[in-house]
């Protein structure tokens, strides 16, 4: 498992966020897909969560004497163990829910930014709903929507998939 600190920097979340689709990339290829990155800035984050075991390298080869690796994601090192979560502090907690949802912010402005958006036509969408459960049924429902979504993580990309950020939040409100 990966540690708090580890996870939660910016440029290893967004290089975390290119690979949840599962394909593996090449430093190479992980550039052209966040090309806001700088290279030694790619370069380091690629190592640090290289050596914390998130990510796996899967290929090396040798191209005009420099050492082209592939990459893929190990989604059992980006979760943090249940007892590194309960030990979590309040300003933690706050610390990780800031980067995720700054994240978010950064993915939604880069959507919005990189040519003609159309949120319609792309399936954008953002809502909230509120719900009486019990823990019981909390858990059921995080059990069928984990088994929704993972049920989709294994398809390929094709001529008429668009890769999605699907993001799911749950806290509990006053009454």
């Amino acid at each position: 498992m990966a540690n708090l600190d580890l996870l939660m920097h910016p440029v290893r979340l967004r290089i975390i966020q290119a690979l949840l689709d599962r394909r593996p990339s090449t430093t190479t290829q992980l550039r052209a897909r966040l090309p806001d990155i700088p290279p030694a800035t790619m370069y380091r984050h690629i190592a640090a969560l290289t050596t914390a075991g998130v990510l796996e390298i899967l290929d090396e080869r040798r191209i005009r004497g420099a050492v082209e690796r592939t990459y893929r994601l190990r989604w059992d090192r980006t979760e943090l163990d249940p007892t590194e979560r309960a030990a979590m502090t309040a300003d933690d907690h706050r610390r990780a829910f800031t980067a995720f949802t700054g994240g978010l912010l950064a993915d939604f402005d880069r959507y919005l930014t990189r040519g003609p958006a159309d949120p319609t036509t792309d399936g954008i969408t953002y809502r909230q709903a509120a719900l009486w459960l019990t823990d019981t049924e909390l858990a059921e429902l995080l059990t069928e929507l984990r088994s929704a979504i993972t049920a989709r993580t294994r398809n390929d990309p094709g001529q008429d998939r668009t890769r999605r950020m699907i993001s799911v939040v749950v806290i509990p409100t006053e009454n």
